[in-house]
């Protein structure tokens, strides 16, 4: 029976994950897309070495472009302990675009945590009062969990991308089986909608209410679609974007949507107290969390893994998030909203609209064979 539990915030979810890697016996498999070196990255550091050392098999799997910071030597106690560390698609401007952006720590095949945070200061605290607001959910259910580490494994056995262009994007295959109605999408590089953009959509075109909170926002015209026709059935549709983004240039880039979504019925929030980089998305009775961003390059350039859950007690979590993160936010009015963008925003947020959601897409996607098929498949 699925077990699971939604954390907060850094002082929540992080100790829970050190925990999980002291207590396991087997196996901890950690994928990354920024691995920090500041405090929470060397306690993170010292719980993989503690484990390597006593038996535990340790494998870290660290985007190479994410985690770029990081010098050669940082996991030289780690590695001297027998723990494995390699870095994911190591930067070559042939494919630069293409990232790992997963964030999953697996222990014992039995515990796994997966969301949207990576292992770095800027998540410490509640996301309220201190730190980025950010999502974990911890699973205990030994199918799902061992689920996700056969996504692990195939994501670390290719992770050098050594093999040719073909083969190494069709290394990494999509889960579509279910427990209890959970199903798992590993997001990978890809034309057209994959998966777990298939799978919103198909709940999206039937929903009466959606609530989503994400930190980069730039939907397909389908999806705005889509959404402004839940209003038209009278339903409700709520959004919660940040007023503070890690990524201030896809924030821009977001805002050009707000006139006609807000015109059409959508509400829209904004968090107020820190940088909002939380992703959660709920549709009547189904939720989605995971990594994967709102936009065109998690759709289609980076890898992402998410779970689609009908669980009526994760659920019920998930619509109490929301709802507490909405008390920290303002709602945005269309007559506010508009005096504040004068031609010099307008400007502003056309531009940077025009290199998020044309230029990197275009850049991106031209280290893709065209003659694959849409993505995960």
């Amino acid at each position: 029976m699925l077990s699971l539990q939604w954390l907060c915030g850094g002082g929540k979810f992080f100790p829970a994950m050190l925990d999980a890697i002291a207590a396991a016996r087997h196996s901890v498999e950690l994928e990354i897309y920024i691995y920090a070196n500041d405090e929470t990255g060397r306690h993170f550091l010292d719980a993989l070495t503690r484990s390597a050392r006593s038996g535990v098999r340790v494998r870290v799997l660290a985007d190479a472009y994410g985690s770029f910071m990081l010098s050669k030597s940082f996991f030289e106690p780690l590695i001297k302990a027998g723990g494995e560390i390699r870095f994911f698609n190591p930067l070559r401007f042939s494919r630069f675009g293409v990232r790992n952006h997963r964030k999953l720590l697996i222990c014992d095949q039995q515990t796994a945590f997966l969301g949207g945070a990576n292992i770095c200061d800027c998540h410490q605290g509640d996301g309220t009062t201190q730190g980025w607001f950010d999502l974990m959910a911890r699973i205990e259910d030994a199918d799902l969990a061992g689920r996700l580490a056969d996504e692990f494994e195939q994501t670390y056995a290719n992770a050098d991308f050594a093999h040719g262009r073909f083969r190494r994007l069709r290394a990494f295959r999509s889960f579509r089986r279910r427990t209890d109605e959970t199903q798992i999408f590993a997001v990978r590089p890809g034309r057209g909608a994959g998966s777990f953009q298939r799978a919103l959509h198909r709940d999206l075109a039937q929903a009466r209410a959606a609530d989503f909170i994400v930190p980069y926002f730039l939907p397909s015209r389908k999806f705005r679609k889509l959404l402004r026709q839940i209003v038209q059935r009278g339903g409700r549709m709520r959004l919660l974007l940040p007023a503070h983004c890690d990524v201030p240039l896809a924030r821009a880039a977001g805002l050009i949507y707000y006139p006609r979504l807000l015109r059409a019925g959508v509400e829209i929030y904004e968090y107020q107290p820190q940088i909002l980089h939380a992703k959660l998305c709920v549709v009547d009775e189904k939720v989605f969390a995971g990594s994967s961003n709102l936009d065109v390059r998690s759709f289609n350039m980076n890898y992402e893994l998410m779970v689609r859950l009908t669980d009526p007690a994760a659920v019920a979590g998930a619509q109490e998030i929301f709802s507490e993160a909405l008390k920290h936010s303002r709602r945005i009015e269309l007559e506010t909203f508009s005096r504040t963008q004068n031609f010099w925003e307008r400007w502003k947020n056309y531009w940077a609209h025009f290199l998020v959601a044309r230029v990197d897409p275009v850049l991106g996607l031209r280290q893709i064979n065209p003659n694959l098929p849409p993505a995960d498949n």
